[in-house]
């Protein structure tokens, strides 16, 4: 059986980024996610896991420069360093707080750079990052990421970043299978594609679509969805990584309602 874990860079926040594992706690979660800790200590972020009895399940590699458009460094030559220097950071954030899955983004093509250029790069730097890793017993997980919300991201259909697996051919790297992403990019395949692809994912992420909002406010019958994974012995994690419609602590309705 699958269980959820709450994303505290989307939910709660009402409140500061270290408040928010107070209020995971309070909502009865033992597991969170988040998306880049790297503003904050190693110690602050520990003291508040240990202190809930909280699991941090995933994180990301840094991006670069977040606001100056930079989306993951992972495609781009000219940034190889910086890439090198980022994956051990998040070796060292994950080995401390206790995460085994750090998802790496790939970035948007930049400008003039062939295609064919960046995908050697994002491979070559796929399999650093995953040799680094497996040292240390971490898994390394891809993510295609819907056009609409992300222009010119490089890894933008599931298909691409299931060969990009199968280039890589190292069993510490995994697909990370977002249901809101697939929707945008593939309108009615979510349940044929994870069956399809389901040996080689590692983590499950949710949004309805359109808003990116919880479940239960959009289009995607998400019952279908849960029931699908039970089905089909999906044992992993879902992460919630949405931006609630009202208040956070009224975005939970729905898991109560599907027994979670």
């Amino acid at each position: 059986m699958f269980q959820f874990a709450v994303n505290l860079s989307t939910v709660f926040t009402e409140v500061p980024f270290l408040e928010r594992f107070t209020k995971a706690k309070e909502a009865d979660f033992s597991y969170v996610e988040c998306q880049f800790p790297y503003s904050f200590s190693i110690e602050d972020i520990k003291k508040e896991l240990n202190q809930h009895q909280l699991s941090l399940v995933l994180m990301n590699l840094p991006p670069g420069n977040w606001e100056k458009g930079d989306r993951g460094l992972a495609v781009d030559p000219s940034m190889m360093t910086e890439f090198r220097e980022g994956v051990e950071d998040g070796i060292k954030y994950a080995k401390a707080l206790g995460c085994s899955k750090i998802h790496c983004m790939a970035g948007v093509l930049p400008e003039g750079l062939e295609r064919a250029v960046a995908k050697k790069t994002y491979l070559d730097n796929i399999q650093y990052a995953a040799s680094r890793f497996e040292k240390h017993q971490l898994t390394l997980l891809i993510e295609p990421i819907n056009s609409f919300d992300m222009p010119g991201y490089f890894l933008s259909n599931i298909e691409e970043a299931v060969n990009v697996l199968r280039e890589v051919d190292l069993p510490n790297v995994k697909l990370q299978y977002d249901f809101y992403h697939q929707q945008r990019i593939q309108a009615g395949s979510l349940i044929s594609a994870f069956e399809k692809y389901k040996n080689h994912i590692g983590h499950v992420q949710i949004a309805d679509v359109p808003g990116r909002h919880e479940p239960r406010t959009g289009e995607i019958d998400y019952e279908l969805v849960f029931k699908s994974l039970d089905n089909l012995q999906y044992q992993g994690f879902v992460g919630l990584e949405y931006t609630p419609k009202g208040k956070s602590e009224d975005s939970f309705v729905w898991m109560r309602r599907n027994g979670k």
